[in-house]
């Protein structure tokens, strides 16, 4: 204790004074302890700083040689995009250069999901900039899942200069937001034409799929929005679609470009010169205006269409950009069936236009002569049989009845008699040759065959017999019996040429699809083959399509062709109103067709019947006479007598063809039009050198 509190004492005694003996021995330094704990701590900081700086080194060499390529494509892939260019459309022309289908300048508002942070938001924030409507962001969404990585999809078409100017104002916030400028496709005949070229829509979703099934056509179809959906647009859509293009761009964080480092133009698909005459076109659609039905006029030579009118129609401008429901629906629920193309789709029963055929029959069958007659009291009675089948003029065309006379004046008893006795066997192979019951083999999509009925159909299709009055009714185009105005058509330039049988086009005759991209693109295989294609889709262009004559006597021909001219110059012609002050010769056939039937003993009373149930009015004729050169089939539904109907149509068309040239003229086409030079798709300098290997790489790669 006293020790304690003596060391105690000690030690504040030394605090007091400074100094201790005692604590100075017991605190003494040790330096070379230190040094060497220094030394230690200064060789292992230099190692791992050396370590460390070494470690850099290697990582810096790493990435700088070898993994710069790597970095480097990267790098650029943030900054470098290949983007897909859309080639010009090719354009259609009528055969004289008249522009029929083109392209204009459009704007439209586009949005790259990839450089868009908030897409809902966005959305909302562009709806009440631009004022579009929920069901156009609807579509729009659709379109996002069947784009392509960085591509521009559409959301608002046709912008005005007050939408670009508010555009350019609010630019600064509206990231993955751009103005495209396009060409969109215009149709400025509207209705004439819209049967005939079709219209292009925007690629839905089976349509995208069917185009990724196939590579060369993924990468042809990149920066491409719209197709052809039918008609001419659709038949001859590799033709005219082009040859996509490239353009190699860098741009910034906002993925705006700033400037174009490389591009390959597109190659434009290539132009169409049809065979039909917009003038021609136009005067049927005026005598139409107001009815339900169709014209079909030939060159019964080269089978070139001159005209081809189903009315009513609609104007093929309402589907390029999409059409909206409500004019949609009226256009689908319109009793008139304005979509319906009537000439290629329609089938009617051909009534007693059929008649020469089955006249030209018997002839060469051997079972009349010119100078056969019959006695028509009015009907026909077959064998056993109870039933009157009745001719169109009740009290009968008198004692002796030959063809010329039957046909000048559509007798319809003798016509049951000479198809009794020919038989439906004969009768459907021989009216076969003139292309009845089949499809013409015209270039364009959904024509239908007709009916060409024969025992075979119908017990395939019925599971019954064939009865001998139905042969009857054959006789004079009834019955089962339908057919196209087309083949109508056919069937008359047939008959004019004596049996020369050739495939309608609208394609001109002395004119091919151009294939001069082909020659552009050879050093690429795929894009080669995208050109290819397009030929195994077209068939036969550049030729006259001729086929198998029909081998009859020139006599028989000139039986029926007498009859025929004297239809409509007869004095007893059915058509004979139609041939009053005419300046040249022509040869035609009246036909009525009946749309209900009239039970035995009943008269026929168009004013008792309700308008759509009366008979369709048919007319079918060649001119000029004596050196044929048009074919013209007319339809006209519900329209009652064919001389009262149809027939003063067909003179009106035959006018218009005698009295005007139809030839093509080779007038200088007008030049289509193109976009601004700021254009996504313009001509841009310096590029020349840039081969179309590169642009095909650069699509592969990107896309």
């Amino acid at each position: 204790m006293a020790h304690t509190v003596l060391v105690t004492c000690c030690h504040h005694l030394c605090k007091s004074v400074g100094s201790c003996p005692v604590f100075e021995k017991n605190q003494l330094r040790d330096s070379a302890l230190e040094q060497r704990v220094f030394q230690q701590r200064m060789i292992a900081s230099l190692v791992l700083f050396f370590f460390l700086a070494a470690l850099l080194a290697w990582r810096y060499v790493n990435l700088q040689v070898f993994q710069y390529e790597k970095f480097a494509t990267a790098s650029d892939r943030n900054r470098i995009h290949t983007l897909p260019l859309e080639p010009r459309r090719g354009l259609i022309y009528d055969r004289k250069g008249v522009l029929l289908a083109e392209n204009q300048p459009s704007y439209s508002l586009a949005v790259t999901l990839e450089r868009v942070a908030n897409l809902d938001e966005l959305l909302i924030d562009l709806q009440q900039l631009f004022d579009i409507d929920t069901r156009s962001v609807e579509k729009f969404r659709q379109r996002l899942n069947r784009r392509t990585p960085y591509q521009a999809v559409p959301l608002k078409f046709r912008l005005n200069d007050d939408e670009i100017s508010r555009f350019a104002v609010n630019r600064y916030r509206l990231d993955g937001v751009e103005i495209k400028a396009q060409l969109v496709r215009h149709y400025p005949r509207g209705e004439d034409f819209s049967h005939v070229i079709g219209y292009v829509g925007r690629i839905n979703k089976s349509e995208q799929e069917k185009i990724f099934s196939d590579e060369q056509r993924r990468i042809n179809y990149a920066a491409t929005d719209h197709i052809g959906k039918i008609g001419l647009e659709n038949y001859y859509e590799e033709i005219l679609h082009g040859v996509v293009g490239s353009q190699y761009v860098e741009s910034n964080a906002h993925g705006r470009v700033l400037r174009v480092l490389q591009q390959v133009d597109p190659l434009p698909g290539g132009d169409l010169q049809l065979s039909v005459d917009a003038e021609l076109q136009q005067t049927v659609v005026g005598l139409l205006k107001g009815r339900r039905g169709s014209v079909v006029v030939l060159d019964v030579h080269t089978g070139d269409v001159l005209a081809m009118v189903s009315a009513p129609s609609f104007d093929s401008n309402l589907f390029v950009n999409g059409i909206s429901n409500e004019s949609y629906g009226k256009l689908r629920d319109s009793i008139d069936l304005p979509l319906f193309n009537r000439s290629l789709q329609g089938q009617y029963p051909p009534g007693s236009t059929i008649k020469p055929i089955i006249g030209l029959a018997a002839l060469y069958h051997g079972l009349i002569t010119s100078s056969s007659t019959i006695n028509d009291p009015g009907w026909y009675q077959l064998p056993n049989d109870e039933r009157y089948h009745r001719d169109w003029k009740r009290e009968g065309h008198g004692d002796k009845v030959d063809l010329f006379q039957a046909i000048e004046q559509s007798c319809d008893t003798f016509f049951y008699d000479i198809s009794y006795r020919l038989g439906i066997d004969r009768i459907h192979a021989f009216t076969k040759q003139f292309g009845l019951g089949e499809k013409t083999g015209i270039d364009s999509f959904n024509e239908r065959s007709g009916l060409l009925p024969s025992r075979a159909w119908k017990r395939a299709s019925r599971n019954k017999p064939w009865f001998p009055g139905e042969t009857l009714n054959i006789g004079i185009g009834q019955g089962y019996m339908l057919v196209t105005p087309l083949q109508l058509a056919v069937s008359t330039a047939a008959l004019a040429t004596r049996g020369e049988r050739i495939e309608p086009r609208f394609i001109l005759s002395d004119k091919t699809p151009p294939k001069s991209n082909k020659e552009e693109v050879g050093q690429k295989e795929n894009i080669n083959a995208l050109i290819n294609a397009s030929e195994n889709n077209v068939s036969s262009y550049g030729s006259e399509n001729q086929l198998d004559d029909i081998g009859v006597s020139d006599y028989f021909w000139d039986e029926i062709h007498d009859a025929m001219k004297s239809v409509v110059h007869g004095r007893k012609g059915t058509a004979q109103a139609i041939g009053r002050n005419i300046k040249y010769k022509m040869a035609g056939k009246t036909g009525t067709a009946q749309v209900i039937g009239i039970a035995q003993g009943e008269e026929y009373d168009a004013d008792a019947i309700a308008e759509r149930q009366r008979d369709h009015a048919l007319f079918v004729g060649f001119a000029p006479f004596e050196r044929p050169k048009f074919a013209v089939a007319v339809i006209i539904e519900n329209g009652g007598s064919g001389s009262a109907t149809a027939a003063p149509i067909a003179r009106k068309v035959f006018d218009w063809l005698m009295l005007n040239d139809t030839s093509n003229d080779n007038k200088v086409k007008p030049a289509g039009r193109e976009l601004p030079v700021y254009a996504s798709n313009s001509q841009l300098p310096g590029l020349g050198d840039v081969s179309m290997n590169d642009s095909v790489e650069w699509v592969n790669n990107a896309f």
